[in-house]
């Protein structure tokens, strides 16, 4: 048995570019950032961040580039792809590792009034914060994980 399947949250680094492919099928491409943050064996507070290129095709491909912008939050869910090309300058091959997303969700708004895409947002804000206090970080217990223990 084999799976390919994706599952990410996280922010737009840029606004959504939409094409048409010569069959007349939207092309929606984007590019999500997602962070990590952890503790190290000192206690002092880590984070990295992780790039993802995500592409939507289709009726799908049209909401995305009319509701979400640079900085947007979304939920995307689809397969890993790696497409590869001869480049015309150098001639050399290149790769390209992406996300086709079979399901995109939008996430909480970040501010303005509530129109259009909230609809489709299932996050409600977390009562008593601000915009500006909201966190997406996950704090991980700090204790060691042993290996035995894990059932698989």
């Amino acid at each position: 048995m084999y799976l390919n399947k994706a599952i990410l949250i996280g922010n737009l680094t840029r606004d959504p570019e939409l094409r048409s492919l010569p069959s007349g099928i939207k092309v929606c491409t984007f590019s999500l950032a997602t962070n990590r943050v952890w503790k190290d064996k000192a206690g002092a507070r880590q984070e990295a961040t992780d790039y993802h290129n995500v592409v939507v095709f289709g009726r799908q491909a049209e909401t995305v580039a009319q509701y979400m912008k640079k900085g947007s939050s979304i939920l995307v869910e689809g397969r890993m792809q790696t497409r590869s090309w001869e480049d015309k300058t150098s001639g050399e091959k290149k790769y390209r590792t992406e996300i086709v997303a079979d399901r995109t969700q939008f996430g909480p708004k970040s501010g303005g009034s509530n129109t259009g895409a909230t609809a489709q947002s299932s996050e409600p804000k977390a009562s008593g914060k601000k915009d500006s206090e909201e966190i997406d970080t996950i704090e991980y217990p700090e204790e060691d994980i042993n290996p035995e223990d894990i059932p698989f």
